[in-house]
């Protein structure tokens, strides 16, 4: 949420962040609405302060006349009043829901752009194994062979089971089995420890979280598809950084508790009700999953929120170098932002079956974007009490981390190796039938 002040002084810039993230939202309109809601809250004031004079007068007066007519005129106010009070509430509620329809202002950077096919590659990392034709030509061994998918590989290797998943879960269901879960564990404490040592305090994050949290992370209203509602106002969430975002929600800290590192994990649900007829098949996108979040609060200053914008993505980019996982780094363009976000990379996995790259991480900032609708505050060294800016990006989302890792790794005789960070948890450089 931006500050209605910000808002009324610089519609130009407003009308231009509307734009470039290509959404519908008539902010003329809303202005207008903004204008009529402030008159109507001005009335009401004005009637009140003259209500409180005829009450005074009232008081004050022994005259059975005078009060006779004060009290008409007290009367006929308080009509006014009620008539006025009940249309400024109905323009409340339209002016509160419009607000959160506003978007974040995109950092200068962003491209132009309708969706991600319009993202700008900034980078790649890591040696690619070259497609030919049906084979892959392995440089380290000069071998060909013809590679798997992700689905061939795992169930060759009895560590997924989707007919089972799908039995039991229904549509985009999965049983992780045998070294699957192994990999999946080893992973989660490989990152974790690593996130430790960069000094980020570990927590588990609830998935079941009030509907502020939601609001406060912009996930609701805008997307409201994505998310599972349960009993008692409920909903699971998709990503740690809600509950996480949520965890200071009301609360004033000093600038010297700042910058907040949090590394966070919790499971996660999304309903993919966008996502009809993509990635049907195999573990990319599900219903149910893991993350590992980086979750930063720091000081109210752009500089600084660049900085830890760079440092987490260096964070999840070292993960994947250390996993040997070949990758790139692309910005989003504008109609790929979400309405909070102020800039995002995305982080994207070489997956050698699809001959391209897919998305495993996304690291955003938002200014005081969310801090402003959770009300996440701190004292600055001035004694002046400002909203803190806040960051996320994945550490690791599983199990959709495992279908580059293995098809990365995967050998000539259908094993699937082991990297090296990940052998004191696992035992063993490699994965195969015979393991």
């Amino acid at each position: 949420m931006l500050d209605i002040k910000f808002i009324r002084e610089n519609p130009d810039i407003l009308k231009e962040a509307v734009r470039k993230k290509h959404l519908d939202f008539d902010l003329d309109s809303f202005l207008a609405l903004d204008q009529g809601r402030r008159s109507l809250l001005q009335e009401i004031e004005d009637l009140r302060a003259k209500q409180n004079i005829l009450t005074e007068k009232i008081e004050k007066t022994a005259d059975e006349y005078e009060t006779k007519s004060f009290l008409e005129m007290a009367k006929q106010i308080k009509e006014r009043m009620a008539g006025r009070e009940e249309e400024f509430k109905n323009k409340d509620i339209e002016w509160k829901k419009k607000m959160l329809e506003i978007p974040n202002i995109p950092d200068a950077a962003v491209p132009e752009g309708i969706t991600d096919a319009e993202n700008i590659e900034i980078r790649q990392v890591g040696k690619i194994k070259v497609r030919q034709s049906q084979h892959y030509y392995l440089a380290e061994s000069s071998k060909l062979f013809k590679p798997k998918d992700h689905i061939s590989l795992m169930r060759d290797l009895n560590m997924l089971d989707l007919e089972r998943g799908a039995k039991v879960a229904g549509f985009r269901g999965y049983f992780l089995k045998n070294d699957a879960v192994l990999l999946s564990f080893a992973l989660w404490n490989f990152v974790l420890e690593e996130f430790i040592k960069k000094g980020f305090e570990p927590l588990m994050a609830p998935s079941l979280v009030r509907p502020e949290g939601f609001f406060g992370t912009g996930w609701l209203p805008q997307g409201e598809e994505e998310v599972y509602k349960v009993q008692d106002n409920l909903y699971l969430t998709g990503t740690a950084e809600v509950p996480m975002m949520a965890f200071h929600q009301g609360e004033i800290l000093e600038e010297s508790d700042l910058p907040k590192k949090y590394i966070a994990f919790s499971p996660c649900f999304r309903r993919e009700a966008g996502s009809y007829g993509k990635d049907t098949k195999g573990i990319f996108r599900i219903h149910e999953f893991f993350k590992i979040e980086q979750v930063i609060l720091c000081k109210a200053d752009h500089e600084e929120s660049v900085k830890w914008h760079e440092e987490i993505t260096q964070n999840a980019e070292e993960i994947m170098q250390a996993l040997d996982i070949p990758y790139r780094v692309v910005i989003n363009c504008g109609g790929d932002l979400k309405l909070a976000n102020v800039k995002t990379y995305d982080i994207e996995a070489w997956i050698p079956s699809e001959n391209r790259y897919r998305e495993t991480h996304s690291s955003s900032y938002f200014h005081d974007f969310q801090t402003r609708r959770l009300n996440v505050r701190y004292k600055d060294s001035e004694g002046k009490i400002r909203f803190a800016h806040s960051l996320n990006n994945t550490a690791i989302a599983s199990p959709r981390i495992l279908i580059p890792l293995l098809e990365n790794h995967q050998k000539a005789d259908g094993s699937a190796a082991i990297p090296a960070v990940l052998k004191k948890y696992m035992g063993k450089r490699s994965i195969s039938l015979r393991s």
